[in-house]
């Protein structure tokens, strides 16, 4: 069966991003619906799947990772407003069955992401 996960890499400072926020919405109609809120632990990932089995199915979803709140709780001095805030990431998931990993890669300057396994 299916399944959805991410995780969180601070390339900034070459480490997990633990303690991100992330939430994590399914499109219903012309609305973005809120599914849960999470938060990355210590290896950058979320505890368990953000949807696995028969939970996931086709459909465009989001993930919006809160990038500012976590370099200023880590410690790191951002401008106001800071150059990236929050990244909200869309996707569409074709195949229920299959594995979808989308990782997001971050600095306060810049993020990358991809469909990962």
């Amino acid at each position: 069966m299916g399944k959805l996960t991410t995780h969180v890499l601070n390339t900034a400072q070459g480490k997990a991003a633990a303690g991100m926020k992330i939430e994590f919405s399914v499109l219903e109609g012309a609305a973005w619906k809120l599914l849960k809120t999470i938060h990355t632990n210590n290896d950058g990932r979320t505890d368990a799947p953000l949807l696995a089995d028969d939970a996931l199915r086709t459909g465009q979803y989001q993930l919006v990772f809160h990038v500012a709140d976590y370099f200023q709780r880590s410690g790191v001095n951002l401008p106001n407003p800071p150059f990236i805030d929050q990244v909200p990431l869309q996707f569409g998931v074709a195949d229920a069955g299959a594995h979808y990993h989308v990782p997001l890669l971050c600095s306060p300057w810049a993020y990358s992401t991809y469909r990962g396994s």
